[in-house]
């Protein structure tokens, strides 16, 4: 039996292929312990990760197959788990771009939220279908998704099962480029070469700092900014990113 999560490791880029085709790449309690164990410990080296699915489709939510019955309290540490790995994902300090493509559907949409940078194909399936199946939602998507689009709009689309194509959701946020036919993997793997020639400490800054900021008051988020400034711009990075432009060269940061 193969894995439910394929890891290439090109240089400083790992792409992540969930890869379980026949099921659309539903997440499974596997998988997401697998996604879960990457980002825990990323090989050495790695700078940048991409998130795609096999067989045509993202994710298509929670493999509803495998559902167990649980209680309110064993179904409350379960949701707290997903948490647990989407902040992973999210605040490792790794940043990650997310190649979309068919179906990204209820837990995929939580998983593709919690990514940094986001790429979708034409054809995209946008869903958080909860509320049709008499369930709620447990992965983040309450944050995630909602600071996205608003209570009101994610509410509305909660209520009615409403699907966005990737027009939509590239117009909306949910996604931050709209590309052409097969092209999501391709444009992604440009986009994280790009990132990975970043400073890692400002990479770092900002996926760590900018979400932590927007849940602080006012005053609390400029002195944030203000520290991440202060130790982003006295670092050895920031003295050769300096040099580089005034020399007009290609920085070598470390």
């Amino acid at each position: 039996m193969g894995s439910d999560l394929k890891i290439e490791v090109d240089g400083a880029i790992a792409v992540l292929t969930l890869n379980r085709p026949d099921k659309r790449n539903a997440m499974s309690d596997g998988l997401l312990a697998e996604i879960d164990g990457f980002f825990r410990a990323p090989p050495e080296g790695v700078r940048v990760a991409v998130i795609t699915g096999a067989g045509g489709h993202f994710c298509a939510g929670l493999d509803l197959s495998e559902h167990v019955s649980r209680d309110a309290e064993a179904t409350m540490h379960h949701s707290r788990g997903w948490h647990e790995v989407m902040d992973r994902v999210q605040s490792s300090g790794l940043p990650v771009v997310s190649a979309l493509c068919g179906a990204v559907i209820g837990g995929g949409l939580e998983l593709a939220t919690s990514t940094h940078v986001r790429v979708a194909e034409p054809g995209c399936i946008f869903q958080l279908p909860e509320g049709r199946r008499g369930i709620f939602v447990g992965g983040g998507a309450t944050v995630r998704v909602g600071r996205i689009l608003g209570a009101d709009r994610m509410t509305e689309m909660m209520l009615t099962g409403r699907k966005y194509g990737t027009d939509d959701a590239v117009a909306l946020g949910l996604a931050h480029y709209g590309v052409g036919p097969g092209e999501a993997l391709s444009r992604a793997l440009e986009i994280a070469a790009q990132i990975a020639q970043n400073a890692a400490l400002s990479n770092y800054m900002m996926i760590q700092g900018v979400a932590r900021i927007h849940d602080m008051s006012r005053s609390d988020g400029l002195f944030v900014e203000s520290l991440c400034a202060a130790l982003a711009q006295t670092s050895p990075d920031a003295v050769e990113g300096l040099a580089a432009f005034l020399d007009k060269r290609a920085p070598s940061f470390r």
